[in-house]
C-alpha cells in the first residue's frame, strides 16, 4: 500500500521541522517535500505530485488564502490549514474552508516548538483524513479512526435515563433542531442555515471546533442567515428564531424549566474525545425535549453524536443524517445510519427543505 505523500507550505523553518517529524513518526504517511512560499510549493506541486498539501494561513509573498483560491480553481486536491488560534487566524481559516481546504490545525501562540507535540495525534489524523477526500465530488469513503485510549461516553457529563412522559401541565408544542457536526461541518452548517427562515424554531449545534474559533464561526454566519445566529451563553433561553452554536471548549446541554428550554454549559471531560460533544447535546435533547425534537447529522470524522441520536429516536425525535455523497467525511453521519438512528439520508441542499415540511407539520 503507498504511503500519504505530503507537501509542507511554511515559512518557518522551525514549523516546518516539527511537521515533517509528526507526520513521519505515522508509518502510512511520507513527506516528500516542503516549501517556504506558495510560489516554491507551486513547482514542487507540478514535481512531486503531493496527495495532501499542510499550508500556513500567513505567508510572505502570497497569503495561503490567495494561494488556495488560485490552487483550487487550476488544481483541486485536498489541503490541511495550519492556523493560529486568534481572531484573524480564525476569520482566514473559516474563509480558507470556503474556498474547499478539508479541515485545519491550529498552532499555540505561545512555546510552539513544545507544545506541537501534544497535537501530534490530531495532525496525522487530519492529514490521513483530508487524502481520503474527493475534492471534486467531496467525500466518496468512511474513515475509520486509529484506536485511541480513555474514550469517555457522555455517561462523563450527563447520566443516561429512560425517558418519561412529560406531565401534562408542562407539554409544549415548540420544536427544538439539534445539529451535530465536524470534519467540513462549519461549511455544512452555514449552507443549512442560510436557507432557513427566520421564524424557525429554535436550532441548537455541536460543531467540533477550537475555543477562538467558534466565536467568529457564529458571527460569520449569523452574517449570512435570517436567523439570529450565537455562540451559546450559559442560561440563554432557546426562542424561536434563534441558534445556538456551543463554545469551542464547553460542552452544550439542552435544559427544561416548565415549558421554557435553556442552554447549559457545561466544562466536563471530553466525550467520545470531544468538547463540546455532539452526543452530550444529543443525549440532553432526548431527555428533555423528546418527541419534540428534530435532530441532524452532518458531515463529520468518527462516531461522535451516533449514541445520542439514537436515544433522541428513541424517545420520539425525527431525525435524518447528510448523506455519503455530499458529505466530506461520512464517519459521523454513517454510524448514526448504521446502528439504526435515523430514518433518512439527504444530500446537503435538501436538508433546510425537509427541516421546513417537519417543522410545518
Amino acid at each position: 500500500m503507498a504511503k500519504i505523500s505530503v507537501l509542507v507550505i511554511d515559512d518557518s523553518a522551525l514549523v516546518r521541522k516539527l511537521l515533517t517529524e509528526i507526520l513521519e513518526s505515522d508509518p502510512d504517511i511520507e513527506v516528500v517535500g516542503t516549501a517556504i512560499d506558495p510560489f516554491i510549493a507551486r513547482e514542487k506541486i507540478k514535481k512531486l505530485q503531493p496527495d495532501v498539501l499542510t499550508l500556513d494561513v500567513e505567508m510572505p509573498r502570497m497569503d495561503g488564502v490567495t494561494f488556495l483560491k488560485n490552487l483550487m480553481r487550476l488544481r483541486p486536491m485536498p489541503v490541511v490549514m495550519v492556523s493560529t488560534l486568534t481572531e484573524q487566524g480564525a476569520q482566514v481559516t473559516l474563509e480558507a474552508l470556503e474556498l474547499g481546504a478539508v479541515d485545519f490545525i491550529t498552532k499555540p501562540k505561545l512555546d510552539f516548538s513544545n507544545t506541537i507535540a501534544d497535537y501530534a495525534a490530531e495532525i496525522i489524523e487530519k492529514v490521513k483524513t483530508a487524502s481520503t477526500v474527493n475534492v471534486h465530488a467531496l467525500a466518496q469513503k468512511v474513515v475509520t479512526l486509529p484506536d485511541v485510549p480513555e474514550k469517555l461516553t457522555a455517561d462523563a457529563v450527563l447520566a443516561q435515563r429512560v425517558p418519561g412522559t412529560i406531565p401534562s401541565h408542562l407539554r409544549t408544542t415548540e420544536k427544538i433542531i439539534a445539529i451535530g457536526s465536524s470534519t467540513g461541518g462549519t461549511e455544512a452548517v452555514k449552507e443549512v442555515l442560510q436557507m432557513l427562515s427566520a421564524d424557525s424554531p429554535g436550532i441548537v449545534i455541536t460543531q467540533h471546533i477550537p475555543a477562538a474559533f467558534s466565536g467568529p464561526f457564529a458571527k460569520r454566519v449569523n452574517r449570512l442567515s435570517a436567523l439570529e445566529v450565537c455562540e451559546a451563553e450559559d442560561g440563554q433561553q432557546i426562542l424561536r428564531g434563534h441558534a445556538y452554536i456551543a463554545p469551542g471548549d464547553k460542552h452544550l446541554i439542552v435544559e427544561r424549566s416548565g415549558a421554557r428550554f435553556y442552554c447549559r454549559l457545561n466544562d466536563g471531560p471530553l466525550v467520545s474525545r470531544h468538547k463540546p460533544s455532539v452526543d452530550v447535546l444529543f443525549r440532553s435533547v432526548a431527555q428533555n425535549v423528546g418527541a419534540n425534537a428534530i435532530g441532524i447529522m452532518l458531515t463529520g470524522m468518527g462516531d461522535d453524536g451516533a449514541k445520542g441520536m439514537l436515544e433522541m429516536k428513541e424517545a420520539g425525535a425525527f431525525n435524518f443524517v447528510q448523506d455519503e455523497n455530499s458529505s466530506v467525511v461520512w464517519g459521523m453521519p454513517g454510524q448514526a445510519v448504521k446502528i439504526g438512528a435515523a430514518e433518512l439520508q439527504l444530500p446537503l441542499n435538501k436538508i433546510a427543505g425537509k427541516l421546513m415540511s417537519l417543522v410545518a407539520e
